[in-house]
Parts: structure tokens; sequence; C-alpha cells
């Protein structure tokens, strides 16, 4: 939800009231089920706040009286993805008026946090104690000795997610899971608990030990629990394991419970690997950190994805340019480690141990460059500490301990040049954060605007890069932040098919990616760098992967959702027009009220049609879209047809709807982009309400909402996806560590200070 324009008046004082919006617009590191019941907590998010008794011209409501550390269950987010509060000053009738905010108490380290000028309040990053409270005060402009005050009260939340985020297991199978407080000292620790859903505390199979906290004055806290899936599974499902501290901090890690006996835990991506060490690895620039005066303060690291080799036989590490060559701001020769300093405490080589260095970067295909349309770096290798064979974690078979064997990508369909993508190929990728998962192309021909920044905090933007005809990935728990760089490949074959690179979390809490096509990557990169002689992916026989599949809420969460009650008038009125339309001899069997899968959020008429026909229909009736379900006579009449489709049993589009379709995304896809900046990418997929029909798939800042979003573009149907702008995925964090990371010519001693860290977030995409 993003906020709402708005004019400021300057009012008499005494008419003033000063509200705090709240609208409980979930952080994204949430899931599908935690944003469902967003209305219904509303009416926990609001609160009377005592007025100022020095000044009773005016009162005071709050929005929240209760907020954490990351500010979960706020309704905007600043530039580092962090939520954060928003005030309003407005008059008794509800007009906004001019005031200067300030911020007293908070932390007695920490601070009470921050104020913007338009009363966006952002808290502290971290507590030395289990529950402080901030003063906001708003001053009126004309006359700063009117003010009013509000109460909040701070309690730590969540570092970062979970450690793992997503696994999978067999029967009896184990895993230890870590979470880590914003607080340094305290008492408070983490509820762990086994659910069904992300947004419950219930259900799940398996158990979980008892947690086990450390706290520490001097380092973050840090909470374990060991869980032990069943003995018997009766069939693949996920469970979840639901972390909370406090009122609002929550998070969860989704562990895939599968009879295949399958074990896959990311931790294993994360290592310091043994030479000669396998791809999809962390990894990145040693010299991929930020510094405040002589001390390293946070760092950032991605993945190692594949290996390509020149004509001659030389073998380099492919990965993306904002992982590698630090976004342009590299030099030839910076050395590349594994792990990378991610998951090193931010410690460079050598300035201490846990490092490797693997490759010396030789190039990268520069972002602030028109001519250059991919995210991509090479290093070449060093000797002997990379699998000449590119063998990449997990792509291999399942092992006798349940675990899968690396195993290189598949080259023999291609002769290493890449494979083309393809709508709903089912897709697989190794990366360092989320380790193997599976998902499928949801949309080509992509036009997609990133920013890129000079710093890993993301504080000094450095460009907006937009960049044409890519390749749009999605599936439940598909990727996160670390995972940049990783080769995705097609999971019947391994052969590559494209290089992710950029991310996030929908609305709807589906993993949304963006991939560089492998076969114009490894073009780009053999006219730019290779001096003409052409790149190829080192590799093996095509062969398929051990596809780990949390699944695709998408259709699931938009069917759950509430519609508003404009628009059950809307298909009311609509229904009314679309009874004209049945007609059984010519395939249209019914029709009924329902949701569109397109647009979350949005009403549908349904259509069914016969699924033995191919019946037109069109795209809206009486301004409402079509929902087509194909179906029979028999089951509509009864009653039991279905209410939507779903992505797994779509059919594939045909080449006469896809061709157009791509013709009317390039006719477009500029227009709405530069129109619209909430339209940050355009691409071409399926519709989900008619997956007979392609769509115009449209990615949509979820901040700068518009309040109208058109249903058809050029005659073409419409499908959304409501999310925050990309952010290039590679992972962001800061030493949690009692010790500090100092450059090489400071060599004074230093001890811990929290105030020097920024909050380690492992999501930095929404």
């Amino acid at each position: 939800m993003a906020l709402a324009t708005r004019t400021i008046t300057e009012a008499s004082p005494a008419t003033l009231r000063l509200k705090g919006r709240n609208v409980c617009d979930f952080a994204l590191r949430m899931l599908p089920a935690l944003l469902l019941p967003s209305l219904a907590l509303l009416a926990g998010c609001g609160g009377e706040a005592t007025p100022n008794p020095t000044q009773n011209a005016f009162s005071l409501t709050s929005g929240t009286t209760s907020i954490d550390t990351n500010c979960t269950g706020c309704n905007a987010t600043d530039a580092h993805g962090r939520r954060v509060d928003q005030f309003v000053a407005t008059q008794a009738g509800g007009r906004e008026v001019a005031v200067t905010w300030s911020l007293s108490g908070g932390d007695a380290t920490a601070g009470p946090g921050a104020i913007s000028p338009d009363g966006q309040y952002t808290p502290p990053t971290y507590l030395t104690a289990d529950r402080v409270q901030v003063t906001v005060t708003a001053a009126l402009k004309f006359n700063p000795a009117i003010k009013a005050t509000s109460i909040l009260t701070l309690t730590p939340g969540f570092l970062r997610p979970l450690t793992p985020e997503n696994l999978a297991l067999g029967p009896n199978g184990t895993a230890t899971i870590t979470g880590y407080l914003a607080q340094a000292g305290g008492g408070v620790g983490i509820y762990f608990a086994l659910a069904d859903a992300p947004g419950s505390s219930s259900g799940g199979q398996g158990s979980l030990s008892a947690p086990l906290c450390e706290r520490s004055g001097k380092a973050f806290t840090a909470c374990t629990v060991t869980y032990t899936a069943p003995a018997v599974l009766q069939a693949t499902g996920v469970t979840y394991i639901v972390a909370s501290a406090g009122r609002f901090a929550r998070t969860e890690t989704a562990v895939l419970l599968n009879s295949a006996g399958v074990t896959s835990n990311p931790a294993t991506h994360q290592a310091q690997l043994a030479a000669p060490m396998q791809l999809g690895s962390s990894g990145g620039n040693n010299g991929d950190y930020d510094s405040s005066g002589n001390t390293i303060i946070d760092c950032c690291s991605g993945t190692l994805g594949a290996l390509i080799q020149d004509a001659s036989g030389r073998q380099f590490l492919l990965s993306n340019n904002h992982v590698l060559a630090r976004s342009d701001h590299a030099a030839v020769g910076d050395t590349i480690v594994q792990p990378g300093l991610i998951d090193n405490n931010c410690t460079p080589n050598g300035e201490g141990p846990g490092t490797v260095p693997v490759g010396s970067l030789t190039g990268w295909l520069p972002l602030n460059s028109a001519q250059t349309n991919a995210d991509a770096a090479i290093a070449q290798v060093a000797s002997r500490t990379v699998d000449p064979t590119g063998s990449i974690l997990e792509l291999g078979t399942r092992q006798p301990d349940g675990t899968l064997a690396a195993a290189p990508p598949g080259i023999s369909s291609t002769g290493g040049k890449g494979e083309a993508a393809t709508l709903a190929l089912r897709v697989a990728k190794s990366g360092r954060t989320t380790g193997l998962t599976c998902g499928s192309i949801s949309a080509i021909s992509v036009d997609i605007a990133v920013d890129y920044f000079h710093d890993c905090g993301e504080t000094h933007p450095y460009l907006t890069k937009t960049f044409t005809n890519q390749i749009a990935l999605s599936g439940d728990r598909f990727s996160n932040a670390g995972d940049s760089g990783a080769l995705v490949v097609d999971a019947a074959n391994a052969e590559p098919v494209g290089l992710y690179f950029a991310g996030g979390t929908d609305a709807s809490g589906v993993g949304q990616g963006m991939a560089n096509p492998a076969p114009d990557l490894l073009n780009e990169l053999s006219t730019q760098l290779g001096s003409g002689a052409g790149f190829t992916f080192v590799g093996a026989a095509d062969h398929p992967v051990s596809c780990l599949s949390f699944g695709n809420s998408t259709v699931s969460t938009a069917q759950a959702r509430a519609l508003p009650d404009a628009e059950i008038n809307n298909v009311q009125q609509a229904l009314a027009v679309a009874r004209a339309l049945v007609n059984p001899d010519a395939g249209i069997l019914g029709v009924a009220m329902g949701k569109s899968s397109d647009r979350a959020g949005e009403a549908a008429v349904i259509v069914y049609v016969d699924q033995t026909e191919q019946t037109a229909v069109p795209a809206t009736v009486d301004g409402v879209r079509t929902l087509v379900i194909p179906s029979n006579s028999n089951s509509v009449a009864l009653g039991a047809a279905p209410m939507a489709n779903t992505i797994a049993d779509a059919p594939p589009l045909a080449a006469r709807v896809l061709a157009p379709a791509l013709a009317i995304k390039h006719q477009w896809a500029h227009t709405l982009m530069q129109q619209n900046p909430a339209f940050f990418a355009v691409g071409v997929g399926q519709s989900l309400d008619n997956p007979r029909d392609a769509a115009l798939v449209i990615y949509v800042d979820r901040r700068h909402l518009p309040a109208q979003l058109p249903q058809t573009v050029g005659g073409l149907r419409t499908r959304y996806v409501v999310m925050g702008r990309m952010h290039v995925t590679r992972s962001y964090d800061a030493p949690y560590e009692p010790r500090g990371h100092c450059l090489p010519h400071a060599a004074s001693p230093r001890t811990f200070n929290p105030s020097t860290l920024a909050t380690p977030q492992s999501l930095r995409l929404f």
C-alpha cells in the first residue's frame, strides 16, 4: 500500500489534530497468509495517545502505539527497504497542516530513531533494552510554541530472516534454525512454533526442541531451535517454523517435507568450501564493504554462479557486475573470494581467516553504458581453486544420505551456448541464500528499470539501468538477497537459461525474479570482453535436476482476498449483461461472480466454457474482467465447477497468440514506463484469468500504486504484479558479533559499539 499524495494546509491551532497513519502494510519478508489478515489487524493498529498536558488546544491520535525495530506493520519503506510509521497533522475536519517534527527519549545507546520532514518515523536499528519509549512531537510551523506529542513503545525486531530461510527434509530429518534479534542485552527471546501457514502459529508437521537463547550486552541476541521431521510422510508439503518476538515481529522458515527423502540446506552454499570448490556458492569482491572512518561497518556479497571458458580454454567465474565488480566501481585484478564477506562477519581476505581467493576480476559489462543489456562480470579462475568441470552445488542426483550431489550444467543440446527461454518453462537455480529451488518462467521479453547504488547499504544512488528482453521468474521461496549471480537452468536438462540478477517478493508473498537470457549474455561477453573469441558454458551432458519447489501461491492468495463492496456491486451489475453470453451450442456453459487472479482484489465475471472447444470470450464484460474456466455442463449445473484456474494446469500459449502479444508489448512498454514511474517493468506472460490468452505483465511499485489500472492495453489482457521495485539481489549485512573489522591502516584496538552497526538485512528487495 502506498502513502496517499497529500496537500498540507496551515490551520488554526484550536482545530488541529495529529494522526499517525498505519495501514498495517506488512513487511515484504512475510508470506501470503500474513498479508491476508491485514484488514483484521487494522483494529489493533490504532490507539489514543495522551495529549501534551501543557497544550490542550488540540489532541493527538497515533496510528500505532507499539512497533519493533523493523517497524513491522508500518505503511511505508525508506531507502533501505525498512518500514516506517507515518504521522499526519490535521485539523478536526481532516485537512492537513504544516508542522515540524522532533523526537526524544528512545534507547540509551541507539537513540530514538529518525523522523522525516513529512512525518515518516523510522525506529533505531537495535535496542539495548527489552522495550523503550519514544516521544514524537509536532510543532506548528506558523507557531512553534503550539505542540502535541505521542508516545511510541519500541521492542526488538529481527535482524534478518531466520537461518536458513528454507530447506528440504525427508522423514526423521533434522535441522537447526537460528534467529537474531536486534537487541544487545535484555531478556527478550524468540518464540518458535510450527504452523501450516506462515501467518499461523498452529498446525504443521514434526516437532521442535526447546529454544536456546544467548544474550550479551556486547552482541545481538541469538536463539536457536532444532526441528525434527515426522517419521512418516504421506505426501510432499510445506511446514513453517514461525518465529515471533513481541506483538509484531515475525518471520519464518519454510520446510519442504518430502517422502523422497531429499535433504537440502542452503547453509552448505554459505560455507567455506574445500578446493576445488563448486559453484552456486557464496562469493564476491574482497573489497565489497562500506566503511566509516577506518572501520568496516557493513558488507555485501552474492553467488558465484557458473564457469565459462573462452576459445583457448581459459576458465572464468561468471556472476553479476554488482557482485564481482561492485556495480562498475571495482578495478581489474580485484580479488574474488569464497565465501563472500557476508558469510565471514565482513572480514576481508588478508585481514583474517575464513575466505579463500578463487579468482581475479577480469572485466564486466558496464552498467553505465547504453551498449550493454546485462548485469554480468567475469573473473579468471585462480589455479586449483575451482572445480574445472563447472560443477554446481545440488544440481545433481540424490545421494544415499538424501543430499543432492553437485553436478555441472548441461551443455550437450546447445554446445554450451545456453537455451532460449520459453513461457512456463520449469527452471532451477542454485544460489547462496536459498540453495537449490525451482520455479517457472512467468514472463518473457521483459523491460525492467533497476536501481543501483554506490554502497552496500544503498544510501548513495548510482544509476537506474533499464534492461530489455529479460526473463521473469516466479515461485514461492524461489530466491532471496544473496542469490545474485546464480545460474538459472532448465530443470529438465540443466541447460543454462539465464543469470539471476534482481528480485523481490510480491504482495501475495510470491518470489519474483529477473534473469539475463543466457545466449544473449554470452554474446555480449564475447563481443565486449572476449576480443572476438566466443565464450561458452563449462558443463557436461544434459541431465534432469531434482527440483525443490515450494509451489506458487499467486492464484490461491488472489482468490482468498476479500472483495471491496464497490467491486461486488460492479460484478453483480456485469452479470446481468454476461448472462446474454450463455449459449451451450457456442461453447459458453454459464456465468458466475468471481475474483480475478490477474489483478488481486478485483472482481471478475466467471465464464464457464466447454473444455473440449476453443471458445472466444471477451476480456471484459460491462467493464469487468472475465475469468474463463474450462469445464463441462454437468459440473456447471451442479455447482461443482472450479472458481479459478491453476498455474500448474495452464496449457502452453499458441504461437499465434504469443506473437501479436509481443508486438503489443514492444509498442506499449516504453510508453507505460515513461508515463507512470510506478510501472517499473513490462513483459509478456500468460493470463491467469484465461490461460489461453497472453497478457501484458506489468510490475507495479506497491508504494505508488495508481488508483486505476487498465484491464486491457492495446486489446491485450493485463496482469499486474504488485511489489516493491526489484532490487539487485546481492545480500547486505553488518557484523553482529562482538568484534570490529578495521581497514589495514587502522592499528588501534576497537571495542564493540552497536551504534556503528547497520541492520543486517538478507531481504533488501522490496
